[in-house]
C-alpha cells in the first residue's frame, strides 16, 4: 500500500509481484465498475420487495379464503334466505279453475267469489298479471301443475324423454304416466317449481303423484310417490312455497309432516274422507272437490248433502265442481258463482305463452 488515502469514487489498486507491471484503472473504467455494482444492488433491492410484497398478498388472501370458510366470496349477490312458508288454515274457502286464466282488470281488480284461496293453472297464468291482482286482492295463490303425467300441450312438453312415458291415463287419452324417479323428469319439475317461485305462487298443487294406484304401465309404487314428495316438497321449501298432497291416501301418514295442505277429489263418491281427516287433526286443510251429476246448475239436494255431509268430512273446505274445473263452481251453503275467465283457444287448449 502507499499510504495514500483513496477517495470516494476512487479504486485502491491490487498487490502485484515483481516482476508485474500494474495496469493502474482510468477514471471511465472506475465509473464503469461503480455503476455496475450500484445496478446490482438497485436489482437486488427490487427483487427482495417483490418478494415480500408477494408474501404479504398470500398472507393475506390465505387468510381471507380461511376467513370465509375456504371459498372466495361469489361475485353475484347472494339468494335470499328461504322466509317463511304459507301455512293455510282450515276451512279456508277456495275456487278452483283450471280450464282457462282469470280475467281480472289491471286497474280496478275484483273477482267472485270472493274466497281465501284460488287454485289455478301455473302456464295459463305465468306471463300475466292475474297473481298480482290476486295478491292485491288479499288472496292466496295455489299453482296448479301436473307433477305425474305428461301432457303434450304444456310448452315444456318438449322435454320429456319417451323413455320416461307409461300408460295413457284413464278418462285422459293425451295423458301419459311419468316415470317419476327419472332424473330428466325430476329436473323438468325443479325447472316448473322454480317457475311457480318466479311468477309469485304462494303454493303449489302437483297432480298425479298417484301412479302406484293406477295402471302406469312403469311399476310405480307407493315407496315411489313418497320419495318424489320428498323430493317435489324440498325444492318447494328451497323456493319458499307450501305444498299440497293431491289424492293419494295411502301415503298420508308417511308425507303429512311435508305438506300444508291436501287437495282431494271425490273422496265423499269413494267413501274415503276418513282417511284425509289427518289434516284437519294436523291443523291443516282439506281442500275437496266434488263431481256431482247435476253440475253447472242442476245438482240435486242428495247430491249436495252426500257431498257436503260426508262421513269423516267436516272440517273440508268443500266445493262442487264440473269434472273440466271451469269457472263455475256451488258451495256447501248453496251459493254458486261464475268467475270471469279468458276463452281464448287453440286446438281446443288455452292459448299458453311459452317461456321455457
Amino acid at each position: 500500500m502507499d499510504g495514500k488515502v483513496y477517495g470516494k469514487n476512487e479504486v485502491t489498486p491490487h498487490a502485484v509481484g515483481d516482476n508485474e507491471d500494474p495496469e493502474p484503472l482510468t477514471q471511465k473504467e472506475t465509473r464503469s465498475t461503480w455503476l455496475s455494482r450500484r445496478s446490482r444492488l438497485v436489482l437486488s433491492t427490487l427483487l427482495l420487495a417483490l418478494v415480500i410484497l408477494g408474501l404479504a398478498l398470500g398472507l393475506g388472501l390465505g387468510l381471507g379464503l380461511r376467513h370465509h370458510g375456504g371459498t372466495p366470496a361469489p361475485s353475484a349477490t347472494p339468494s335470499p334466505e328461504p322466509g317463511p312458508i304459507w301455512q293455510p288454515r282450515v276451512n279456508m274457502s277456495w275456487q278452483i279453475i283450471l280450464d282457462y286464466p282469470l280475467r281480472i282488470d289491471d286497474e280496478n281488480p275484483t273477482i267472485e267469489p270472493d274466497v281465501d284461496v284460488y287454485d289455478i293453472d301455473m302456464f295459463l297464468s305465468q306471463n300475466n298479471t292475474v297473481i298480482a291482482n290476486l295478491h292485491k286482492l288479499g288472496k292466496k295463490v295455489i299453482c296448479y301443475f301436473s307433477a305425474g303425467s305428461y301432457e303434450p300441450w304444456r310448452p315444456d312438453a318438449y322435454k320429456f324423454l319417451d323413455s320416461d312415458l307409461g300408460n295413457t291415463l284413464a278418462g285422459w287419452a293425451n295423458e301419459r304416466w311419468l316415470n317419476i324417479s327419472s332424473p330428466s323428469v325430476r329436473a323438468i319439475m325443479a325447472s316448473r317449481i322454480e317457475m311457480a317461485s318466479k311468477i309469485g305462487c304462494d303454493a303449489i298443487d302437483p297432480d298425479n303423484v298417484d301412479g302406484y294406484q293406477n295402471d302406469s304401465g312403469l311399476d310405480l309404487t307407493a315407496t315411489s310417490s313418497i320419495q318424489f314428495l320428498n323430493f317435489l316438497a324440498g325444492l318447494a321449501r328451497e323456493h319458499n312455497l307450501a305444498i299440497g298432497l293431491k289424492n293419494s291416501l295411502d301415503i298420508i301418514k308417511d308425507v303429512l309432516h311435508l305438506v300444508q295442505f291436501s287437495v282431494n277429489e271425490e273422496c265423499a263418491n269413494y267413501h274415503e274422507c276418513f282417511a284425509f281427516s289427518d289434516f284437519i287433526q294436523d291443523n291443516k286443510p282439506v281442500f275437496h272437490v266434488e263431481y256431482p251429476a247435476g253440475a253447472p246448475g242442476a245438482i240435486s239436494t242428495k247430491e249436495q248433502q252426500d257431498s257436503c255431509e260426508a262421513s269423516g268430512a267436516a272440517g273440508f273446505s268443500t266445493v262442487l265442481k264440473t269434472l273440466e274445473l271451469t269457472s263455475w263452481v256451488e258451495y256447501c251453503n248453496g251459493q254458486t258463482a261464475n268467475t270471469s275467465v279468458i276463452t281464448t283457444t287453440v286446438d281446443d287448449h288455452p292459448i299458453l305463452p311459452n317461456i321455457f
